[in-house]
């Protein structure tokens, strides 16, 4: 139950920080919602790496690189569907606010990211 808590924390201050970064972006820079998505995603990925190995997993015992790259491949699959699922709610719906997109992206991603970080990333 403490991973759980700890995932959903790591998750919702992640959205936050997407969903933060995402909005600055667009409002700071010439980018688009494409290309904006992506930064956001990175800065929110970065952030929840390490929420999650301090907090809610643990240490998995690796290498701090090789913990890194298999986070990243996790993040990244995840990532893909989070995109996917904000890309497809764009094209259907082009007026959507970018940010309830992202939401609708990040509540896809999550179970996905929560089963390869529990058995992939931070497997003991």
């Amino acid at each position: 139950m403490k991973k759980l808590f700890w995932f959903a924390f790591a998750g919702g201050t992640g959205f936050l920080v997407d969903a933060g970064s995402l909005s600055l972006i667009l409002w700071l820079t010439p980018a688009g919602p494409y290309v904006a998505r992506v930064l956001s995603i990175a800065i929110a990925m970065a952030y929840t790496w390490t929420i999650n190995r301090t907090f809610t997993f643990g240490s998995s015992g690796r290498h701090v690189a090789s913990e890194g790259a298999r986070y990243g491949l996790i993040g990244i699959l995840a990532a893909l569907v989070n995109y996917g699922s904000y890309s497809v709610c764009l094209l259907v719906w082009p007026p959507v606010w970018p940010v309830l997109a992202a939401a609708v992206g990040s509540g896809v991603a999550m179970i996905f990211s929560y089963v390869g970080y529990s058995r992939f990333v931070f497997a003991k």
